[in-house]
């Protein structure tokens, strides 16, 4: 299933004609308002994501003005045949919102997770993606001391659905968690690899979220 999956998976990037390219590695964010770290899905171009990070991260400008944003693209592999490609996301998503936090005490957070970017953002706060296509166990989790610091959580297409799980506890009521129909990823029994590509659509909602959460 994992195999055929992911041979989907590139075929449907291919399709929507989009280049498969590494993202690039981030600096420092400024103290701005609002921080917005982005795990993109596997094999995912553009410089946040192109299928969700890129039109979710505008949205959130829009909708969180006259607030300050800063964006980070998690430094990872997002790669199928990196075993440890979700333990290294979770590693720097956490180690990224620790620095911030400690460099800007008033600075919030708005985390973002795409794919498997989501299972990242999940090991990130507790809730264990291991199990999950993609997935693997925590190895890092954000301080509950900075839990208050964590706005929102919107995640895309999260491949712990699919296994029955979900985010709960503390950051639950914080959370929206979008599965398209029919996407298999996220949908035991889902058949429809093109849902998997379909998010962008789902910017602004996820963006309004974001900003009743702020």
């Amino acid at each position: 299933m994992s195999r055929l999956l992911s041979s989907a998976i590139t075929v449907g990037l291919a399709a929507a004609g989009l280049a498969v390219a590494t993202a690039p590695v981030a600096s420092a964010a400024p103290c701005t308002d609002i921080d917005v770290p982005i795990a993109r899905g596997t094999f995912e171009p553009g410089t946040y994501g192109l299928i969700v990070g890129d039109p979710v991260y505008q949205a959130l400008q829009n909708s969180l003005r006259p607030r300050s944003l800063s964006g980070y693209p998690v430094n990872y592999p997002a790669d199928l045949g990196e075993p440890a490609s979700v333990q290294k996301g979770n590693t720097d998503l956490v180690n990224h919102v620790k620095a911030q936090a400690a460099a800007c005490p008033q600075q919030r957070f708005v985390l973002v997770g795409y794919s498997q970017g989501a299972n990242v953002v999940d090991n990130s706060i507790g809730v264990s993606s291991d199990g999950a296509l993609v997935g693997g166990p925590i190895v890092a989790t954000i301080p509950a001391e900075l839990a208050p610091r964590i706005a929102a959580i919107l995640l895309f297409g999260n491949p712990i659905r699919a296994i029955g799980r979900q985010v709960t506890g503390p950051y639950q009521s914080r959370t929206k968690d979008y599965c398209a129909d029919g996407d298999p990823v996220c949908q035991s029994g889902g058949a429809n690899i093109l849902a998997h590509l379909s998010y962008g659509g789902d910017a602004s909602d996820a963006a309004a979220f974001a900003a009743s959460k702020v």
